[in-house]
């Protein structure tokens, strides 16, 4: 299987419309998050009268036809599209998560991942839920189940953030209400969209703009919006408020598209700004500045626009030509395979190239291969000097919020300097970008960013780990808070 980089967790979509289906609004905007995963895509939808459901495992092309779409009825709906990390790779896991019980239908879409999935499912678990997957969205569905038979949607939801721990966003359809949530540190995106004929939650605002919609605004840290089914409006309550956010500074550099806002923020600037960055830290005066496609792009515009502006002469080049049908599935048996993967991938176009200092453009390095693959591609087609210029910080520790992101062993920074990994990856010089100027194109506080991949202290009390705040899991059999 062949990944170049770290791999999203998930993206959720919810709406409510007037008195239209909802089935192909929300397949149309799972497919404009596909990025953010492409293992299996769900939809449930309700009708007034009962819950519709299909989930199916590929990319959202494969996973529906006309026949599924048409079996979906209703207004209101939510949709999910999945990269396995917590829990296994099959339908079972698949999502959104659906469960009837006493008092109606729920349906859950989750982006992210709890830290204290085994404490809250223990504690179900002795009250007699029986689970059908290991992952930790189904352990939310029982809790927000569990609180439904004794309190209103808003106090319910409210009840099951005061237990569980770690970053969500979440798209919920409890009959035909839908509502969505964001964790109290805003660590996964979510924003909310206006329709000419309803009202749209969505992972990324991309969703909404292929719907025809405007966004209207980010759904804050700790919040909970109620769309009226009748796609007239919506209710938002600030559920649980915290002092500081813990937003994914590796959603503005990797993940999300180039064309989102998220948080407020265009990404395709954002990295622009990042590349301009790294221009002003560590800029290196080569004949060309390329990128690797397509992570890169963004990236070394901006840093070729600065070295413009500080009077060096590098050209911006396409350098790298990638070939657009070879999926991260591909199949690669033995090690002659996994280097061939590479060509297969991206080809050097060698007048750009050859006889020429090039510095190569990427947004991240994690296991390494993958630079030390294209270093070696660019000698052979005649770079005189290959330079590395990463646009984010090294990686040098894990993800636990949702992010598959390789082991402390397998990340290339972790325990070695970057002397050591520029020698591995053989590039003539490498340098990352600071935290500071990271959070300076973000325009926030380091302290309201979440740094655990790059500074090894996460926003989270997460067991064996350092905390970059005063923060503790909360108590499974806690009472449940006073509302």
């Amino acid at each position: 299987m062949m990944h170049s980089g770290p791999r999203e967790k998930c993206g959720v979509v919810g709406v409510a419309l007037d008195d239209r289906a909802a089935a192909r609004p929300l397949y149309y905007a799972l497919y404009a998050l596909q990025h953010r995963g492409q293992e299996s895509a769900g939809i449930v939808t309700h009708d007034g009268f009962q819950q519709h459901d299909h989930v199916g495992m590929g990319l959202v092309g494969d996973a529906f036809d006309e026949a599924d779409l048409d079996g979906l009825n209703g207004s209101v709906g939510i949709g999910h599209v999945r990269y396995p990390t917590a829990g296994s790779v099959d339908t079972s896991c698949a999502q959104p998560f659906s469960v009837s019980f006493k008092s109606g239908s729920l349906g859950l879409s989750h982006n992210g991942n709890l830290v204290n999935t085994a404490d809250v499912r223990d504690a179900l678990a002795a009250q007699g839920h029986a689970f059908t997957s290991d992952g930790d969205t189904e352990v939310i569905a029982h809790d927000l189940a569990r609180n439904l038979l004794d309190g209103d949607l808003v106090r319910a939801v409210r009840r099951t953030m005061d237990r569980i721990h770690g970053s969500y966003a979440l798209t919920i359809m409890h009959d035909d209400t839908v509502v969505g949530v964001r964790d109290p540190e805003g660590n996964r995106p979510l924003c909310i969209g206006e329709l000419p004929d309803g009202y749209v939650i969505a992972s990324e605002s991309a969703a909404i703009d292929t719907l025809d919609g405007e966004l209207v605004r980010d759904v804050r840290p700790g919040e909970l919006v109620v769309l009226e089914a009748d796609g007239s409006g919506y209710e938002t309550y600030q559920l649980v408020e915290r002092d500081r956010t813990a937003h994914c500074f590796f959603e503005h550099v990797y993940f999300a598209r180039p064309d989102s806002v998220i948080d407020g923020s265009l990404v395709y600037e954002t990295r622009r700004d990042l590349g301009r960055a790294l221009w002003e830290e560590s800029g290196v005066d080569t004949d060309v500045v390329m990128p690797v496609p397509d992570s890169g792009r963004a990236f070394a515009t901006g840093y070729a626009e600065a070295s413009q502006d500080s009077g060096a002469d590098v050209e911006f080049a396409e350098g790298l030509m990638k070939n657009r049908y070879v999926g991260r599935t591909f199949i690669m048996p033995t090690q002659d395979a996994r280097e061939r993967a590479v060509r297969l991938k991206l080809n050097p176009i060698r007048s750009t190239v050859e006889g020429r200092t090039v510095t190569l453009i990427d947004d991240s390095i994690v296991r390494g291969t993958t630079s030390n693959q294209l270093v070696d591609l660019l000698r052979d087609a005649g770079a005189e000097e290959v330079h590395l210029r990463i646009g984010a910080p090294p990686i040098t520790a894990p993800c636990y919020m949702g992010i598959d992101m390789a082991t402390r062993e397998e990340l290339i920074a972790a325990g070695e300097d970057v002397a050591d990994v520029e020698s591995t990856v053989g590039a003539d010089s490498l340098a990352y970008l600071s935290v500071d100027a990271v959070a300076a194109a973000l325009t926030e506080s380091r302290a309201d960013l979440c740094l655990g991949c790059v500074t090894g202290e996460y926003p989270y009390d997460i067991d064996g780990e350092t905390t970059d705040r005063d923060v503790r899991r909360p108590g499974v059999d806690t009472a449940p808070a006073d509302d």
